[in-house]
């Protein structure tokens, strides 16, 4: 079995609170509302849909939901952090005081910050 040539990926995201969700992957990140339906919100994220589903009683995991890879690490995390966002710093992990993490051989640089429930996720710079 094959996708085809025309596939697209499409992520998903878990959230307690749709609106509050929402609110934060359309004015905290920039991504595009498209639309709502009654089982998800449907955001664009420069050609991939992002669906945000409600769950009652989700738990987020302890690893990243979702990552986006940025042209400029350090600008996204001062966007970010003037939108009220918290880098994670980790003890021992070796993190800057912006909270990246710099890939041994300089290849990529990483941060991590969560989301209105708990979702972990990254911005990479490589």
């Amino acid at each position: 079995m094959s996708l085809g040539a025309d596939f697209k990926v499409i992520n998903f995201i878990q959230s307690r609170d749709r609106p509050a969700a929402v609110a934060f992957y359309r004015d905290v990140l920039g991504l595009t509302f498209v639309m709502d339906d009654p089982f998800a919100s449907v955001l664009d994220q420069n050609g991939t849909r992002l669906r945000i589903t409600q769950i009652d009683g989700f738990a987020p995991n302890s690893y990243p939901a979702l990552g986006w890879q940025v042209s400029d690490l350090q600008a996204s995390i001062r966007a970010l952090t003037a939108h009220g966002v918290t880098m994670k710093i980790y003890e021992g992990f070796g993190q800057d005081e912006m909270g990246i993490w710099h890939a041994p051989g300089g290849t990529a640089q990483v941060a991590w910050f969560e989301d209105p429930d708990g979702n972990l996720l990254s911005l990479t710079q490589v």
